[in-house]
C-alpha cells in the first residue's frame, strides 16, 4: 500500500511505496520496452483500458465501445486509491495519510495522433471542456482539495505513450508548489491591492518583447524569469482565479492559442517532448481562511515546458534554474515561427 508522507522541514508531501523492492530492482536492472503491437488508446482497443468514466460519444454508440471522440479512463498505473476513507495520522513529528486520490487519463482522440497540436481547433476545444467537466465532477468528493491537469507528451516514446492524452489527478492536499503560488499572489495583493497576474498581463502587453501569440481572451508569452528555454505561459486577459468558470466562447479561444503555441514550439524545436500543467484555484469549499482573497489575487494559467535540458546538481540543490537563452530571444524565435 503506497503512502503520502509530509516532510516537516519543507512542508512538501511525497508519495512513497508504489513498488515492491523486487519490482523496483527488476525494472532498474532489466528495463523492458513498453511498446506493444496494439496501442491501448486507439479506437477499437477499448477493452485494453479500464472501463471509461466519461466520454464524448457519437449518438447511439455504446459505452466502452467504438464511436467516441474523447474518453476518460482510470490510469492503470495510478498510485492513488479512490475507494477508501481519508485517514490522517501523526507519527511523532511526522504526518502520514492514506494515498487517497483520483488519477484519470483523458484520451484526446480515437486516431493514433501523437501531438495535441495536430488535432483540430474543435477537438481541442472539446478536450478543454472535458477538463472542466471532470474537475467539476471530482469537486463533489469531500476528500479532495485540489485537482491538477497535466500532459506529458513524448512523441519519441514507445507506442503506448505515443497517443495524445492528458492526465488528471485529484489530491487530498494542495501541493506545496501550488501553495507557494497562492501565497506569493496573496502577498503581492496585500501590498499593492492588485492581482500580480493582471499586472504581468499589462506589463507584457506594454513591452511586447516576450508575447508569442495573442487573441481576444488570452496571451501566450515567455515568462520574464523563465526557468527553461522556450517555456511558455498562457493566461487569460480578464481576471479569473478558477478555470472552471471560463465560458464556452473563452475556451474556444483558449484552444486556438494553445494549438498555435504548441505548433510554434514544435516547429522551432523539431517536435520536442514537452509537458504542460494547468494551475487553478482550489475547490470553492476551501476558499476561506488563508485563501479567503484568492478570487481577487490569483489567476489561473497554463505553463508549457519543452524538455530541451536536464535539471542538474546546482538546480536541484539551490532551486535556482540556469536558463541559457534570454527569454526575449526565445520569444522572438517562437513568434516568428510560421
Amino acid at each position: 500500500m503506497s503512502e503520502l508522507r509530509k516532510d516537516p522541514a519543507t512542508g512538501r508531501w511525497i508519495i512513497t511505496g508504489t513498488r515492491t523492492e523486487s519490482d523496483f530492482f527488476d525494472m532498474l536492472n532489466n528495463p523492458k520496452p513498453i511498446a506493444t503491437e496494439e496501442c491501448f488508446f486507439c479506437e477499437g482497443n477499448e477493452h485494453l483500458t479500464l472501463p471509461e468514466i466519461y466520454a464524448v460519444r457519437n449518438p447511439g454508440t455504446a459505452r466502452n465501445g467504438s464511436g467516441w471522440q474523447i474518453r476518460v479512463v482510470p490510469s492503470k498505473s495510478a498510485v492513488f486509491t479512490s475507494d477508501e476513507q481519508l485517514v490522517k495520522i501523526g507519527y511523532g513529528i511526522y504526518d502520514w495519510m492514506k494515498n487517497i486520490g483520483a488519477h484519470e487519463l483523458i484520451i484526446e482522440t480515437p486516431q493514433h495522433i501523437k501531438n495535441i497540436c495536430d488535432l483540430s481547433y474543435d477537438q481541442i476545444t472539446s478536450i478543454l471542456q472535458v477538463y472542466k467537466e471532470r474537475m467539476a465532477d471530482l469537486a463533489r468528493d469531500e476528500r479532495f482539495k485540489y485537482c491538477l491537469i497535466f500532459k506529458n507528451q513524448r512523441p519519441k516514446s514507445p507506442i503506448r505513450y505515443g497517443h495524445a492524452h492528458s492526465q488528471l489527478v485529484a489530491l487530498p492536499f494542495i501541493p506545496k508548489l501550488i501553495k507557494d503560488e497562492f501565497s506569493a499572489a496573496r502577498e503581492y495583493f496585500s501590498y499593492k491591492e492588485r492581482c500580480v497576474y493582471c499586472d504581468i498581463v499589462r506589463q507584457e502587453q506594454k513591452e511586447r518583447k516576450r508575447i508569442v501569440e495573442e487573441n481576444g481572451d488570452y496571451i501566450s508569452f515567455v515568462p520574464y524569469a523563465a526557468k527553461f528555454a522556450f517555456e511558455l505561459c498562457i493566461i487569460p486577459k480578464n481576471h479569473n482565479s478558477d478555470y472552471s468558470k471560463e465560458s464556452a466562447v473563452s475556451i474556444a479561444n483558449l484552444a486556438n492559442i494553445l494549438k498555435i503555441s504548441l505548433q510554434k514550439i514544435s516547429r522551432v524545436l523539431n517536435d520536442p517532448p514537452l509537458s504542460y500543467v494547468l494551475h487553478t484555484a482550489p475547490y470553492p469549499r476551501l476558499v476561506h481562511g488563508s485563501w479567503l482573497t484568492i478570487e481577487k489575487d490569483y489567476h489561473w494559467h497554463i505553463e508549457i515546458y519543452p524538455q530541451v535540458s536536464e535539471i542538474m546538481g546546482f538546480e536541484l540543490g539551490s532551486g535556482v534554474h540556469i536558463q541559457p537563452l534570454l527569454p526575449e530571444i526565445c520569444a522572438k524565435m517562437l513568434k516568428e515561427a510560421k
